[in-house]
This record gives C-alpha cells, structure tokens and sequence, in this order.
C-alpha cells in the first residue's frame, strides 16, 4: 500500500522476489517511489512515526511497526534500502523453519 501511496511522476512498479539465504529467507519487496533519505530508516518502523504529513499522503503510520513487530516475533529483521526520488526495497528475514 505504501508504494502506491508514495508513488513518484511515474506509474507505481513493485517488484516482490524471495532468496533462500543457508536457513532464512529473505523477502524483498522494491517500488520506484519518492524513496526515503537514509537517516530515517529505523524512525519508520516505529508506530505512529510519519515522514509525512497526513494530507501528503494518508496512512496512520503503524504499518511498518506492525510488520516489523511480526518479523522479529518470528525471528527475522526488517530493512529498507532507498535514496530519495530513486524507490525503495524493503526487505525482510524469516527463518526457512
């Protein structure tokens, strides 16, 4: 939903692929959005922490939070790669078990 959200002038793209990496997979989910500056990579997984105002982009800012809340339940971890006005990869590891 993000990526659709935060789409840039370009028509959304999202590209889901998974790797087995020896005993996890890792779950990359990459969009050609506005994209994120790198210093508020850990503030957007924490709940209700926007980068946006709510009439720049709707949402209520606990979708990251939940998922990361999930992975590491799990005992994997979330990231995100991204430079701004270049998209973002989200990525996420669970254990292949």
């Amino acid at each position: 939903a993000n990526a659709i959200k935060c789409k840039s002038d370009k028509p959304p793209k999202v590209n889901i692929r998974a790797e087995l990496n020896e005993d996890a997979w890792t779950i990359y989910v990459e969009d050609n959005g506005i994209g994120i500056d790198m210093k508020h990579c850990e503030h957007i997984f924490t709940i209700f922490q926007r980068l946006h105002t709510k009439e720049e982009y709707p949402g209520t800012g606990i979708g990251l939070a939940i998922v990361k809340r999930i992975v590491e339940r799990y005992g994997g971890k979330v990231g995100v790669r991204s430079k701004p006005g270049q998209g973002a990869t989200f990525y996420f590891t669970v254990p292949e078990d």
